[in-house]
């Protein structure tokens, strides 16, 4: 009885493990890129609104 109250257990909490991961990436909003003309990532909240955190380079495909 005590091995499957073992497996039980372990079980339950990889299961509620999974679910809290599941509702905190569900939570979490995209940051918006090459919104209003930047080419960077805009804070919108917080803190720090407003600042860009980094900008994104394109290389070209024609080095001439």
């Amino acid at each position: 009885m005590q091995r499957m109250h073992q497996i039980l257990d372990s079980f339950s909490r990889k299961v509620s493990k999974a679910k809290r991961a599941r509702i905190l990436n569900q939570s979490v909003k995209p940051v918006q890129v090459n919104g209003n003309g930047t080419n960077g990532y805009l804070i919108k909240s917080g803190k720090n609104k407003g600042k860009i955190l980094g900008y994104n380079k394109v290389q070209p495909r024609n080095p001439f």
